[in-house]
């Protein structure tokens, strides 16, 4: 029996003799099929070309990326806070190595995601590391691989340590989450994973309901987000993929960003 990864989002399906038909996740209208049908590898093939590459973003946050890449290609990030470490969403591949440097720097305490797209492993990581996974409720019809770690929460927002925060943010899908952690030096950062999607310029954020199919967020739902984030004081924005960072003025870029996009979507705004 075999563990079963998609190929374009690195969703993992219970054990099984062969690949599953079809991957719901590829198919709703946030994801794609890729033009060359749904393709799967194993988590042992997986590992036998790719190694994870490790970068400190800064003191008490690393970054964790497959290389070569792999489906979507996001990182996940480690947070260190006094409660325990945290991976902040997931990447599909959990070699030896991985498990050996997640170890030497205390395990985990918890992985939270931010929606199913980087759901991935997350049971694997989960299993090994023996802690609970934080998804929110409102997403829980998108898990395909069911795992006694998972725990569902529903609020608006979830403390997990005196340093991390979950803010239910909704946008890209229903449960959509960000996480807002106090940095070692007192000021507020968010990891935003594409909820809120830095852009390349690191001055401006936008917001999709499909990035990959380019169709748009509401005026209502992007302006939904913004309050929602409104609330959370934060300097810096750590986003889904390598370099996808602002260093400063990350609440009021938002802010903007947010007036900016509902602008130019609204009847009228020309």
């Amino acid at each position: 029996m075999t563990v079963f990864l998609c190929n374009a989002c690195s969703t993992s399906y219970p054990d099984r003799a062969e690949p599953p038909a079809s991957c719901p996740i590829c198919l709703d209208d946030r994801q794609y099929v890729p033009a060359s049908g749904q393709a799967w590898v194993s988590a042992e093939k997986l590992a036998q070309g790719h190694a994870n590459s490790w970068l400190e973003l800064e003191r008490g946050l690393l970054s964790i990326r497959t290389v070569p890449a792999f489906a979507i290609g996001q990182r996940a990030l480690l947070v260190q806070t006094p409660s325990g470490n945290i991976l902040w969403d997931c990447i599909a591949l959990l070699d030896e190595a991985t498990k050996t440097l997640v170890k030497s720097l205390g395990g985990l305490s918890a992985i939270a995601i931010s929606h199913p797209h980087y759901y991935s492993t997350m049971q694997d990581w989960a299993e090994a590391f023996d802690c609970p996974i934080y998804i929110h409720a409102l997403d829980s019809q998108w898990i395909q691989r069911p795992s006694d770690h998972v725990r569902l929460w529903d609020e608006d927002a979830l403390v997990l340590s005196s340093s991390a925060t979950l803010v239910h943010a909704g946008g890209h899908f229903a449960g959509g989450t960000v996480m807002h952690w106090t940095a070692r030096d007192g000021t507020g950062v968010l990891l935003a994973g594409d909820i809120v999607q830095v852009t390349p310029g690191a001055d401006r954020v936008s917001f999709m309901w499909s990035y990959p199919n380019m169709m748009p967020l509401s005026a209502p739902e992007v302006a939904d987000v913004a309050e929602r984030l409104a609330a959370w004081p934060f300097e810096r924005i750590y986003g889904a993929f390598a370099k996808q960072d602002i260093r400063r003025d990350g609440q009021a870029i938002v802010a903007r960003s947010a007036e900016a996009y509902i602008a130019r979507i609204t009847p009228g705004a020309g």
